[in-house]
């Protein structure tokens, strides 16, 4: 049985990052310096420098320039190529879920809504909106229409035990994905259900998904600014 040590700036990354996961190093604090790190590992600055850029990297740490590298709360992130369950995504980081659901209806769908979903103007459609929250705090706005052919039953869900997008995997598996990404500025009704100030920036993403040739879903996510990010990762063979 074979053991592999780790490198020496993996151990400094994690030594910083168990102290900030268990509270030790809270938010805001200030971290040691790079000079302190290499004493206390017996490393050089460029190692310890690689392990405080990794955790800087990951949204752990952030450098202020002439007075050190402190500890930043964590922005909510998704990943920009799946479709992922924000319940899921909160929970994953230890974090509590909850949503408030402001609207859950029928209606006829107008011109911009019949053009995303394919329809014809004036078709009905579902639409419901919703805010999620990650220790109460909401960090984002779901506003989403859906093609009653494809989930007739969209309505009778219970969102508070199964998100939006749970129900729909759940009576459409999901094929296809479009996003489309633009920063926003909010608008007084978005502000007030996202607990921010009017004109605040915020990220918005518009996400159409289909279930083999069917366009099953439109909905418009919007996020804070300063609570939120989307990643992406692209790997080339």
């Amino acid at each position: 049985m074979s053991c592999t040590t780790p490198p020496r700036y993996k151990v400094i990354e994690d030594f910083l990052l168990e102290r900030i996961q268990g509270g030790a190093y809270p938010v805001h604090h200030q971290i040691p310096t790079e000079e302190q790190l290499a004493r206390d590992f017996a490393v050089s600055r460029m190692t310890a420098n690689k392990a405080i850029t990794r955790l800087v990297q990951q949204g752990y740490l952030t450098r202020q320039a002439g007075l050190g590298t402190f500890v930043i709360e964590r922005k909510a992130e998704s990943s920009l190529h799946e479709v992922m369950n924000i319940a899921a995504e909160v929970r994953a980081r230890g974090h509590v879920y909850s949503n408030e659901v402001l609207r859950s209806e029928a209606i006829a769908a107008d011109d911009e809504v019949a053009l995303r979903l394919g329809l014809r103007i004036g078709s009905q459609v579902f639409h419901s909106i919703l805010v999620h929250r990650e220790n109460g705090l909401p960090i984002q706005l779901e506003d989403r229409y859906v093609n009653p052919r494809w989930v007739p039953h969209y309505l009778e869900s219970d969102f508070s035990r199964q998100t939006p997008n749970e129900v729909l995997v759940a009576s459409c598996p999901i094929s296809d994905v479009e996003h489309i990404v633009e920063a926003v500025l909010a608008t007084a009704q978005t502000a007030r259900w996202l607990d921010i100030a009017e004109g605040a920036a915020c990220l918005s993403m518009i996400r159409r998904t289909w279930s083999d040739e069917h366009l099953v879903s439109y909905v418009r996510l919007l996020h804070p600014g300063d609570r939120y990010k989307l990643s992406s990762t692209t790997r080339h063979r």
